[in-house]
């Protein structure tokens, strides 16, 4: 499973005609990702227009000062100056729109996509900057709404592995959030009982976990060494045997080396890894890594679980696992309870305060 990798396009710097030959093209095949997407549009659009209008309200206080001053003293230098800054700030507001619109048409975004296009053609891989709601089975996914991946390699060929960016969106008006992820996935021979690695370094306030979902407690397994003091595996009931097979200590030891500071889920036959943080696109030193997980840990689950089967089904060939193993429990979080108790408490304090006042 070991590969060679060519990183020669992503250090390769790119010219201004270079990019915008490539998204000419782009747009020339018909590509749906080729033009900028109404909600990018949109919130730029909001994002500047609350600069200008903060901007120019700032500076209508200034020429305020100023006008004020001069009247009382003419000549004044400093309050001409005040008087003058709204030609200022329109002369700042229409240079940076002007750097806005060169930035959308040649700047990094593009040549980002140029950058990965090229990786993606010399080392077998397809490169895509934008789908949505991709399909699969892992926690972080089918959450929320308007899901997207950005900036993915995938296999053209052989085992299937998926790189890229991931984002989703909880909630509406005000409590809108949007969730960002990085993820590889990689695609196994057999399908496997759901095992969860929830990593400990990027774990929350109080220890509470940072994927979307929480399993019940019950279902956490203690391994020998150091290793607990790097992930919490969780496993469903009665499959703790399995998950002892999976989770040999080499396994756990390449694990702790090569995969530490990410999530790792194993459910039905698919191995995710899990970035709280989205991948740095086009940087050598992120694929290197991830590509080093695929040859050391995927490449030891292979070989690990090749001959793997649930004893609950009994039959090799049926590459199957029973419902009571297939997926864990879920379970509320406590940090989510109590931040949500202590909420529910300030506004039911402040209702009365009003009262009493």
């Amino acid at each position: 499973m070991k590969r060679t990798v060519d990183y020669t396009a992503l250090i390769t710097p790119v010219s201004r005609e270079e990019v915008r030959d490539f998204r000419r093209s782009m747009k020339g095949s018909g590509s749906e990702w080729a033009t900028v997407s109404v909600g990018q549009g949109l919130a730029a659009g909001g994002v500047l227009g609350f600069a200008v209008v903060f901007i120019l309200a700032v500076s209508g206080m200034f020429a305020r000062v100023g006008v004020q001053g001069l009247q009382d003293n003419p000549g004044n230098p400093v309050a001409a100056f005040f008087a003058g800054f709204p030609l200022l700030v329109a002369v700042g507001i229409i240079a940076t729109a002007v750097g806005l619109l060169v930035r959308t048409l040649t700047g990094s975004v593009w040549a980002t996509r140029l950058r990965l296009h090229r990786f993606a053609a010399a080392n077998g891989l397809v490169f895509s900057p934008s789908q949505s709601n991709p399909l699969y089975p892992g926690a972080i996914f089918g959450q929320g709404d308007g899901r997207r991946v950005t900036n993915r390699l995938s296999s053209a060929e052989g085992r299937f592995l998926d790189i890229g960016n991931y984002t989703y969106s909880t909630g509406s008006g005000k409590n809108r959030t949007t969730h960002r992820w990085g993820f590889m996935a990689l695609h196994l021979d057999r399908r496997l009982p759901h095992m969860v690695l929830d990593a400990t370094s990027n774990n929350g306030l109080f220890g509470g976990t940072n994927l979307p979902a929480t399993f019940a407690r019950d279902q956490r397994l203690s391994l020998e060494g150091d290793f607990d003091k790097h992930f919490a595996l969780y496993a469903p009931r009665q499959y703790e045997r399995d998950a002892l097979y999976v989770f040999t200590p080499d396994l756990m030891a390449l694990l702790i080396d090569n995969a530490a500071p990410f999530d790792v889920e194993i459910v039905d036959d698919w191995m995710f890894v899990y970035s709280a943080k989205p991948f740095r696109s086009a940087e050598p030193a992120v694929y290197q890594r991830l590509f080093q997980i695929v040859d050391t840990v995927g490449a030891k689950t292979l070989s690990q679980t090749d001959r793997y089967v649930d004893e609950n089904i009994g039959q090799f060939a049926a590459n199957f696992v029973a419902p009571q193993g297939a997926r864990l429990k879920r379970s509320f979080s406590v940090v989510g309870l109590i931040v949500t108790l202590g909420l529910v408490v300030f506004g039911l304090y402040s209702c009365v305060s009003d009262i009493v006042s």
